[in-house]
């Protein structure tokens, strides 16, 4: 059971502890002496010993708990950290890496999207005639043939290697394959034996030299039948090569279904007839593919990649799909074949994942020595047993442990017309590759004789010798040995490392254990030694401590200082004695090496700092009356602020650097005192004594400051520069107040931001609308802060930037005009560029803002009913209400004449800039709204319907509306309409092909035009509708489309030695 020590080892509050410190000093100061007694209260040396607490007590030199960990516990880092990770730190376990036994095999490292290739890799090197043919060929052409010899070197270290996974990276880099991108591995099959078989026909051993066309490679005829005369064309009799049979997976159920859709009839008919060479005319014919010869691995790639036209991208088909274990070919063949062709599955690769161009590959492959399955899985190998899916699944059950949806069912197979043949059938989801092996007779496979690559046209058998054990050629044999001989030294070096650091590691908290349960001083009698508790921690939670160091503890005369009692820990001689003769340092510091020097210093000023304490309390509750206005008889002056400050703060023991300066906030530059109307220079009396106070503990904290404290007495009168100057300031800010408010008293509406009325017929000018905002701002700013609005521009000026230079006439547009309970207004003066002042107004800001009354911009509202409109250019539409107050209007025509007119060729020039430097953008943000339903509220049809706004202010909030939510994209003026979709798809989950994308009502579709070409600029809402028109995919396989492209059978390894001439990489 757990002791109780709640009350024993109670921490004390600091405040309560340093009481106790300080009534002991002050008996030491009272005796003049320092007793026994004294050092033990000091250095807490009768304090308990602890035991049970959580944590290390600073106020106890005879605890320590805390230190280490309990003892199954473990720490983050150090002595005490768990072992595991310990171990993990000293790099990489390579024992881990071995692999379990020699008839497991290995695996080959993914470097970051290669599993394509370790697959077909794991495939060719399973194949024993394959693996002994690459091992059989010649030093001098693995030489010439860079490719020849790293595939030779993998597949000497995946059969003799004592690691579990062998690292693919120089072959990788050999063939100059991008390990970046995830490529089709039945291409990489067929360019990898393509280039290895140009490769081989150097080699002058025969079994070597046709290894690959022998093993793999099968012959098809494309024939074209005549249904008149049935005479085959031409091209029928040409044979084509294959290392793979592709076959459609789309709407079939099996592989027996694939083969028979495979080698169907087509009929030509119609628009498509043939025409045929005998008949001289164009006829109906048929057209199929015709098996010539078959190669004793058969490979069929699975077509689970399709184009959907209507969507223009690429979907993988994850239905289900059987083929069986034993597989009869000889029906299928153009011509029979005396031998029974009858083959037995020897790999399956898988392809996990949704998109075409991404996911992941994995092999699952037979063992032809022990007929057990195995899955590669890049790096990690594990077997399957006696089936290529785990043992567990069934004709009912379904396994997932590859990755997909898989069953087997045993049952008689009937194919295609042959003799049935009893099978295990298995289905995959997942199956993207098939590999089948050609059966062994009984004859043969008693005799350990594998069947030879037939020429079933001939009904030949060639002759491929097949060794009956594996060997290793001799330079293959000794550097795959010294492979061997560093990786086991490594191994063995890492374990000794190991152990030698688990043993380390076993003393040293050993040793922690037994001098912290021997470290404990039983007795006020019994010796002990004072060691410092930062070096105590550090030995106790590291594994290689430093050498002891004691100096942190010491005073100036080399003995321990009582001040630093909770620094140290107090422990046995035994303890002691062990630690220094193992570790050294020092200095070693026993039960009387306390200093009393230091002490009765330190007592000294306990009973100063006493006396202090004592003071600045009477003189703070003076200040405090003097704040409240009790004490009437003051004589010296002080910043009223800083004595507030002053008062605030707790009593200290001595003066500190905020007890400087109590005059310095009412000392203006002249060295005299600030007059009281100065900002920040407030003053108050303090009575004499408190004064002298003050000062004192000002020169105190700033003895370096020769001027010391200014001092300004009752009589002290204020500065007279600083009154002078204050008094100009004054009266300036008067004289401006009178300004103002005379000028909102001329200009009362325009003051107060009211519409002014307008009456045909009517002179009045146009002010720059900005100018007349800032002015408004300006003359309405009193007090304080009058200063932090600056004065509007002189008008000369302004009024010239509204004229162009080339013509001199005005550069803005005109205002719109509207009428309202029967009187007409400028109907966006907020808005407008321009506002309409009377003629008043104007001549009033003349003259307050240095204008002249004849460069103005006037105007002149006419009724242009009876006049010839075609007079001036400057027209304007009037906008009328539709209130029964309006109805006198409606067949009223204003017009505005302005002198200067309205320079439209200049205004045409600026803003086909202003368009330009738009359509320019970058980084703006659009708004994307999803509607839902077949309209979309008008309010979203006005947004962006009208014409480009410049300079509009638009919020960069999303706003929630009741169709929807805005959704802000960043775009620039080059961003496609097709990479906006995708960015519309990748956050509101719409489809690309599903979206209806509007401007207000012009639909945007062109997905090749830029935003800039479709007018949709910063600030731009626009509203998206699905239509639902198309199956939902996922928009990983459109990115996955999108970098790859459309690519012909070898654009994905252009570039590579898979797709190069080999005669450059001949040495």
């Amino acid at each position: 059971m757990r002791p109780n020590t709640r009350n024993k080892n109670k921490r004390q509050r600091p405040s309560d502890a340093a009481d106790s410190y300080s009534q002991i000093l002050r008996k030491i100061h009272e005796a003049n002496d320092v007793t026994d007694e004294d050092v033990n209260q000091l250095f807490m040396i009768s304090k308990p010993l602890c035991q049970g607490c959580r944590v290390n007590t600073r106020d106890n030199p005879n605890c320590f708990c805390g230190l280490v960990p309990p003892v199954n516990g473990s720490r983050k880092s150090g002595l005490w950290q768990k072992t595991s990770e310990i171990i993990q730190a000293l790099g990489p376990d390579l024992s881990s890496e071995l692999r379990a036994s020699d008839s497991t095999p290995a695996g080959l490292t993914n470097l970051g999207a290669t599993c394509y290739a370790n697959s077909i890799l794991q495939c060719l090197y399973m194949n024993t005639a394959f693996r002994e043919g690459v091992f059989s060929v010649e030093v001098d052409v693995l030489k010439q043939y860079p490719v020849l010899d790293q595939i030779a070197r993998l597949f000497a270290q995946l059969y003799a290697s004592k690691k579990s996974f062998v690292d693919s990276d120089a072959f990788v880099k050999t063939l100059e394959l991008d390990n970046g991108i995830q490529q089709d591995i039945h291409e990489f099959l067929t360019l990898l034996l393509s280039l290895l078989e140009r490769c081989l026909r150097h080699s002058g051993v025969s079994k070597a030299k046709t290894i690959v066309q022998d093993l793999f490679r099968g012959s098809v005829s494309h024939v074209t039948t005549c249904s008149k005369c049935g005479r085959e064309s031409e091209a029928s009799s040409k044979v084509e090569d294959f290392y793979a049979l592709e076959l459609n997976v789309k709407g079939l159920k099996s592989l027996d279904d694939s083969l028979n859709d495979y080698l169907s009839l087509e009929h030509l008919n119609g628009d498509n007839q043939y025409f045929c060479g005998s008949c001289d005319a164009r006829v109906d014919a048929t057209r199929c593919i015709k098996l010539r010869t078959l190669p004793p691995v058969i490979t069929f790639q699975l077509k689970r990649c399709v184009f959907l036209p209507k969507t223009t991208a690429k979907k993988k088909i994850t239905s289900s799909f059987s083929f069986p274990q034993v597989l009869g070919m000889g029906s299928r063949l153009a011509e029979s074949s005396e031998h029974e062709l009858t083959y037995e599955l020897s790999a399956v690769l898988i392809h996990k994942g949704s998109a075409v161009n991404s996911g992941h590959y994995v092999a699952h492959i037979k063992d032809e020595k022990t007929g057990m399955w195995w899955k590669f899985d890049d790096e990690q190998v594990s077997e399957l047993g006696t089936h290529p899916f785990d043992e567990g699944s069934s004709s009912t059950a379904q396994s997932e442990s590859n990755g997909s949806s898989s069953s087997r069912n045993t049952k008689d197979v009937n194919q295609s017309g042959s003799s049935s043949i009893k099978s295990e059938v298995f289905s995959s989801s997942d199956a993207y590759m098939l590999m089948y092996s050609l059966r062994c007779g009984k004859k043969e496979s008693q005799e350990g004789q594998k069947e030879n690559p037939i020429d079933i046209a001939n009904g030949e058998v060639a002759s491929v010798q097949q060794p009956e054990g594996c060997y290793l050629p001799s330079h293959l044999d000794k550097w795959i040995s010294d492979l061997n001989a560093t990786f086991l030294e490594a191994c063995k070096q890492f374990d000794s490392t190991k152990e030698s650091q688990l043993k380390t590691l076993a003393e040293r908290r050993q040793e922690v254990r037994t001098i912290l349960s021997e470290a404990a001083v039983q007795s006020l009698e019994e010796q002990y030694f004072w060691i410092s508790t930062e070096w105590l921690r550090l030995w106790a939670d590291t594994i290689s401590p430093p050498a002891l160091d004691n100096t942190p503890l010491l005073c100036s005369h080399g003995k321990v200082l009582a001040s630093k009692v909770t620094l140290m820990k107090r422990i046995s001689e035994l303890a002691w004695t062990k630690l220094e003769s193992k570790f050294n340092g020092g200095p070693k510091l026993g039960k009387g090496d306390y200093c009393r020097e230091c002490l009765m210093d330190g007592a000294r000023m306990v009973v100063s700092s006493d006396s202090y304490r004592d003071r600045r309390t009477f003189m703070k509750n003076i200040a405090i009356d003097v704040l409240s206005g009790k004490c009437e008889d003051g004589n010296y002056y002080v910043s009223k602020a800083w004595l507030q400050q002053w008062v605030k703060r707790k009593n200290i023991d001595a003066p500190s650097e905020a007890d400087a300066g109590p005059t310095n906030a009412i000392t203006c530059s002249h060295g005299e005192l600030m007059p009281e109307q100065a900002p920040g220079a407030k003053r108050i009396l303090v009575p004499e004594n408190l004064w002298s106070f003050l000062v004192e503990d000002a020169l105190k904290v700033t003895p370096e400051d020769t001027s010391g404290c200014p001092c300004f007495p009752l009589d002290s009168a204020q500065c007279s520069h600083c009154t002078s100057e204050l008094s100009e300031v004054a009266g300036v800010e008067d004289a401006l107040r009178t300004i103002k408010a005379k000028q909102r008293q001329n200009h009362d509406k325009l003051a107060m931001g009211k519409g002014i009325t307008l009456t045909p017929q009517s002179r009045y000018f146009l002010l720059p609308s900005p100018w007349l905002v800032q002015w408004r701002s300006y003359i309405n700013m009193t007090g304080k802060n009058s200063s932090a609005v600056p004065e509007p521009e002189l008008l000369d000026g302004v009024v010239n930037t509204l004229k162009c230079q080339k013509h001199a006439r005005l550069l803005e547009r005109l205002p719109e005009l509207v009428y309202r309970r029967g009187s007409l207004f400028q109907k966006n003066p907020s808005t407008d560029k321009l506002t309409i002042i009377p003629e008043d107004d104007w001549k009033y800001f003349c003259e307050e803002w240095g204008g002249i009354v004849e460069k103005g911009v006037s105007a002149l509202i006419e009724d242009g009913s009876n006049t010839n409109r075609t007079a001036s250019q400057d027209v304007i539409d009037l906008d009328q209400d539709s209130s029964p107050d309006n109805m006198e209007t409606d067949d009223q025509q204003l017009i505005i004449r302005t002198f200067p007119e309205v320079c439209e060729e200049c205004i045409g020039e600026r803003e086909s800039c202003e368009l330009m430097q738009k359509l320019t953008y970058s980084e703006g943000d659009v708004y994307v709204c999803l509607v839902r339903g077949k309209e979309a509220p008008k309010s979203m049809l006005n947004a962006s319907d009208s014409s480009f706004e410049v300079d509009r202010r638009t919020s960069k909030r999303s706003r929630r509306t009741n169709y929807g939510k805005h959704t802000s994209l960043k775009v620039s003026a080059t961003t496609t309409v097709y990479q906006l979709k995708m960015m519309i798809w990748q956050l509101l989950g719409v489809m690309k092909e599903n979206q209806e994308l509007h401007k207000g009502t012009q639909l945007i579709d062109q997905e090749s035009a830029t935003l800039a070409d479709m007018n949709i600029f910063p600030g731009d809402k626009l509203w998206v509708r699905d239509t639902e028109m198309h199956e939902h995919r996922d928009i990983a396989d459109e990115l996955c489309d999108t970098n790859s492209g459309p690519q012909d059978i070898e654009e994905g390894f252009r570039g590579t030695l898979l797709t190069g001439d080999i005669t450059f990489e001949a040495c």
